[in-house]
């Protein structure tokens, strides 16, 4: 039987858009954020003279009960570091987060949720997959994807991929998306991760909205699209005619029938990777407040019945940075860093192509990663194991496929990480 409080935010969704309701997973129908017991409790006692329902300790002038040992360590007030989070996140950071996302996606004209604030992408891929997958659903996926979603949507909620090549004729592969939305009627779970690892590709504009429109035209033919945009490495773009912005500014607004779910956070995007910082957004054609105060409600149930919230420290400290005068000239200069590693691959690629005669680069123009296809008879976890042993290098394989991290390769060593590669395909 479901809990009265699911049922009231079920009928909230239902009466501003039954198409939502009809693409939750049965999790996602019965899960609710309590309104009631301890934490509604604690809410109506805060403020009081005496206050005895939290549960955590205080020191006798009411201030958090802390050990030195940690406390000296950290510069912030002790109330911003040690009590529990809210499973919402904290209010502050998610309206600044908020209205970072409008900042970078000028394209972005309806009304979103408030974030949620998830620990960091990973677990808000899981909450995500919670709400809206249930055992044997298919995923529209491009065929090279993040090894993670391997154990996030199959092992952990039984989903299956339905998986299409990511290039063809090296460039997206538009018409592999159409014929997976084409397939069947009903609900479809489509993942979609630009710039994407393992490749660092990121679609032209005009790709985009080819994307954008195949999205559209399966609403129009009748069925519910939950897009799930998996953004953590937003912003990271580092060519001319290449979208700057979130695929979720456009499908945010597209159907009443596409509920756009942006996953991004502070974690690549802001170089916190153990912070664990992340963020769950909601856009839906006409959406409304209430609309998106039950979504978040459910996505809160989510995250209280399974980490309860995410780190306080962390979200105040990455807020911290969001408020500093010299937050954007930081980024900047960070990106520029990563920006020169990736034009010096393209260089070094292009001025041996002697190297082709054992690998050819998939495209990349942003992101973390590029990847190279070996020629065929050359295994992967061959050169992968000769790179290690020979040449003191280390990348991933991935099938015939090698990931190279140029995120984490200082500028000077990568004309000699691809000769390494090379020379390791000649010995094999």
């Amino acid at each position: 039987m479901t809990n009265p409080q699911a049922e009231e935010l079920n009928e909230t969704i239902l009466n501003n858009n039954p198409a939502i309701l009809e693409m939750l997973s049965d999790k996602g129908k019965a899960i609710f954020f309590p309104k009631k017991g301890i934490l509604a409790q604690t809410a109506e006692a805060k403020g009081k003279k005496i206050n005895a329902t939290i549960g955590i300790a205080l020191e006798e002038d009411s201030s958090p009960l802390c050990l030195n040992s940690i406390s000296k360590n950290i510069s912030l007030e002790p109330k911003d570091a040690f009590p529990y989070a809210p499973s919402f996140g904290k209010l502050e950071l998610r309206e600044q987060w908020k209205e970072m996302i409008i900042e970078k996606n000028p394209d972005l004209k309806s009304e979103i949720s408030l974030p949620v604030v998830s620990n960091a992408l990973t677990h808000g891929l899981s909450m995500v997959a919670y709400l809206f997958v249930n055992p044997g659903d298919k995923l529209i996926i491009p065929d090279l994807y993040w090894g993670n979603y391997n154990l996030i949507l199959k092992n952990a909620y039984g989903a299956e991929f339905n998986t299409f090549e990511l290039f063809k004729d090296n460039a997206f592969n538009i018409e592999g998306l159409k014929e997976e939305l084409s397939k069947g009627k009903g609900t479809k779970v489509l993942l979609l991760n630009f710039p994407n690892n393992p490749t660092g590709y990121t679609p032209t504009e005009e790709e985009a909205r080819e994307i954008v429109n195949a999205i559209k035209e399966s609403a129009r033919a009748g069925n519910n699209i939950v897009a799930i945009i998996d953004d953590a490495y937003f912003g990271l773009v580092y060519k001319e005619g290449i979208i700057k912005t979130s695929l979720f500014a456009e499908l945010a607004n597209l159907h009443k029938n596409i509920l756009a779910i942006k996953l991004d956070g502070a974690t690549k995007e802001d170089y916190a990777w153990g912070f664990r910082v992340g963020f769950i957004t909601y856009g839906i054609k006409s959406g409304s407040k209430d609309l998106y105060e039950a979504l978040e409600a459910k996505t809160a149930g989510a995250i209280r019945g399974n980490i309860s919230n995410a780190p306080h420290l962390s979200q105040s400290l990455v807020l911290k940075a969001f408020t500093s005068p010299t937050y954007k000239e930081e980024k900047q200069e960070k990106y520029a860093l990563l920006k020169k590693r990736a034009e010096t691959v393209a260089e070094i690629l292009e001025n041996n192509k002697e190297y082709e005669e054992c690998f050819t680069p998939l495209p990349f123009n942003s992101g973390y990663f590029m990847c190279v296809r070996l020629k065929e008879g050359l295994d992967g976890e061959k050169i992968r194991q000769i790179l290690l042993e020979k040449y003191s290098t280390g990348l991933i394989a991935v099938g015939n496929l090698l990931r190279v991290a140029f995120s984490s390769c200082p500028t000077a060593q990568l004309e000699e990480l691809f000769k390494n590669i090379y020379e390791a395909c000649k010995e094999a």
